[in-house]
């Protein structure tokens, strides 16, 4: 049939025939190179059934080595565990404070709870509908920065502040899961650094909000009494190397194409985000 309607001599025909066949190979390996990820829940596993996170992009031997990683955490009584002492004495004066219970609300990683975490820093609402690529992006890089902790996390088992001055932390609700957790690095100061850097690079004209919520979720953990500001700053180097690794996965990259488009268009619609921005700054205020 490709004869009959390009007519010609033999020789064009085959070397139509040929470009035909090139321009395959081509938009085959476009294909392979650019795969389409998904956006629904309902074709990405969660972790633990029935637990509301989803699997990251990486498999557990391709995550970061948070054991060869970091150094031990302060030994007690060093100077370093004194000035961790110190963070969680400054820490309870905010007790019941806007800034405590912002940092109770930056506890809960479900989605879509935790889609409006950094909505105010990007300028727009993140949500399964409105962002699908940016909200599946940042589901499943949770879990990749989350679960690169576990290698120290596991090997130290330290105990968190709340355990060791026996008080209550601003998230009750987890503190028996907590309890069997350990402290250093931190798991949230981790991802939620890793969100920071990815969404300061879809929207790097405001990546300096961006970095700066970030930073201020990973103190919420000291805040609440969770962790140590030693488990935090530890966090952040793993949620880091985290998203270098992520950037050697091809999905995660064609991931991060997409939601830039989405970023670009949900700003130019000029809705502002679903959220009181201006409480949440007051709550935040020099931190």
């Amino acid at each position: 049939m490709l004869d009959r309607l390009l007519g010609g001599t033999s020789m064009s025909r085959r070397l139509v025939r040929g470009g035909v066949l090139a321009a395959l190979v081509v938009a085959v390996a476009a294909c392979a190179t650019h795969p389409v990820p998904p956006t629904s829940t309902s074709e990405v596993p969660e972790l633990r059934p029935g637990s509301g996170y989803l699997i990251g992009y990486l498999p557990r031997k391709s995550l970061p080595d948070s054991l060869a990683l970091l150094p031990p955490p302060p030994a007690p009584g060093s100077p370093a565990q004194a000035a961790d002492e110190a963070g969680f004495d400054a820490s309870q004066a905010q007790r019941g404070s806007p800034r405590w219970l912002l940092a109770a609300a930056d506890a809960d990683l479900h989605f879509p709870h935790a889609a409006g975490t950094f909505a105010c820093a990007l300028g727009v609402t993140i949500s399964e509908s409105a962002t699908p690529h940016l909200n599946m992006l940042l589901r499943r890089s949770l879990a990749d920065a989350g679960l690169a902790t576990y290698g120290a996390k596991n090997h130290y088992k330290r105990v968190r502040p709340f355990v060791a001055h026996k008080v209550g932390s601003c998230a009750p609700a987890g503190e028996k899961r907590l309890l069997k957790d350990g402290s250093y690095p931190s798991g949230h100061a981790a991802l939620g650094w890793a969100w920071a850097l990815v969404l300061a690079e879809l929207a790097p004209d405001r990546a300096d909000a961006i970095l700066k919520r970030g930073h201020a979720f990973g103190q919420s953990r000291v805040v609440c009494g969770v962790h140590w500001q030693s488990d935090v700053d530890a966090g952040r180097v793993v949620g880091a190397a985290a998203v270098a690794r992520l950037h050697a996965d091809r999905l995660f990259r064609a991931q991060m194409r997409r939601a830039r488009h989405e970023v670009a268009a949900a700003r130019a619609s000029g809705a502002p985000p679903a959220r009181d921005c201006a409480a949440e700054a007051a709550a935040l205020g020099k931190h």
